[in-house]
């Protein structure tokens, strides 16, 4: 068999043999990346004509004005002050503080359950590793919309007024809301009472607040649950002989021992589902309460400005999404192992 020139090594070519643009694999990758981008930019610049071409034809060119215009409608429940005087960026804001406050109380009351839920599949007893395991199969496979659907007209809207509402100490549950103790004016300690047959108190949650709350909370818990579970697993078996050698319990070890160093794992998996629970929040629509999709959609409804609309809760969902992926790497780093 014959050889040919191109079939010898560079080395036997000579080192300052040429090689041709096609076979280097140092121009390649670039000429790969520099055409995918330019498609990509092509095919962006074409559908974003598109759009203006179509929104000038149509008389709704891009307009930020109407943000400044009186609402004309009113907000159930917020912290924010608002009135439907109000121009429409106080009630979009009104809405944002309602997903920050679902979010930021979803994503506590979530880790804490999902976390005792995964440290109760590793527990000796045999009746609570089980229901533990039967709660997370059976909450992870229902959808979340149906169990919002069924914690706010099932279980909520059927709990009972006034007198016959559940009384615990420092805390109402009635069909009219939550009802929990704090201060009130002038420093007072204040309990949920009664007055003209409605309960009062210093702290209310309404309805519609509590179901999306439950719901997301124990919806999100039961996938936290198998990511704490997943880090605890990975734990070598001989750090809980360890421990139990010296002495320590069962919740000492794992308090101690074992979660310090399932952290590693536990944390990049906790980061998905809270940005999954912060998404899931815009559900809120379904049970009434009125968060920033809800907000926004009777904003895109009065004025018709759709795509602006659907670009403020692009960003703003968005922006959410990536400080809590922020957050979340930044404390990734602080529990990996570092070597020395």
């Amino acid at each position: 068999m014959g050889v040919t020139r191109s079939s010898l090594p560079r080395s036997v070519l000579g080192a300052g043999a040429p090689v041709p643009w096609w076979r280097n694999r140092r121009v390649i990758p670039w000429l790969v990346q520099g055409a995918v981008g330019l498609t990509v930019l092509v095919l962006v610049a074409f559908l974003l004509s598109n759009l203006i071409r179509n929104l000038t034809a149509a008389g709704l060119l891009l307009s930020w004005g109407w943000l400044s215009q009186p609402a004309g409608f009113d907000i159930a429940e917020t912290i924010l002050p608002f009135q439907a005087s109000d121009p429409y960026w106080r009630g979009l804001l009104a809405g944002l503080v309602n997903t920050l406050r679902v979010v930021v109380t979803g994503l506590l009351g979530a880790t804490l359950l999902g976390t005792l839920l995964g440290m109760a599949s590793f527990s000796g007893n045999v009746l609570l590793r089980n229901l533990t395991r039967v709660y997370v199969e059976v909450v992870r496979n229902i959808p979340l919309l149906l169990q919002l659907v069924f914690w706010y007209f099932v279980v909520f809207l059927s709990l009972p007024n006034g007198t016959a509402a559940i009384q615990l100490p420092g805390v109402v549950l009635a069909k009219s809301g939550l009802y929990i103790a704090g201060f009130a004016e002038g420093l007072r300690w204040m309990g949920p009472h009664l007055v003209n047959g409605v309960w009062q108190a210093p702290l209310r949650w309404s309805v519609e607040f509590g179901a999306l709350l439950t719901g997301l909370i124990a919806y999100s818990s039961a996938f936290i649950a198998e990511v704490v579970r997943g880090g605890i697993a990975a734990v070598p078996k001989g750090q809980w002989e360890a421990a139990s050698s010296l002495g320590l319990s069962w919740i000492q070890t794992l308090r101690q021992v074992v979660l310090p160093q399932a952290l590693r794992v536990i944390v990049p998996g906790l980061n998905t589902q809270y940005i999954s629970l912060a998404k899931n929040s815009s559900l809120a629509v379904a049970v009434g309460f009125s968060d920033l999709y809800s907000v926004a959609e009777t904003t895109l409804n009065q004025t018709g400005r759709a795509v602006e609309v659907v670009l403020v809760l692009l960003g703003t969902y968005l922006a959410l999404d990536l400080f809590i992926s922020l957050l979340m790497n930044g404390l990734n780093r602080l529990v990996q192992i570092r070597e020395r």
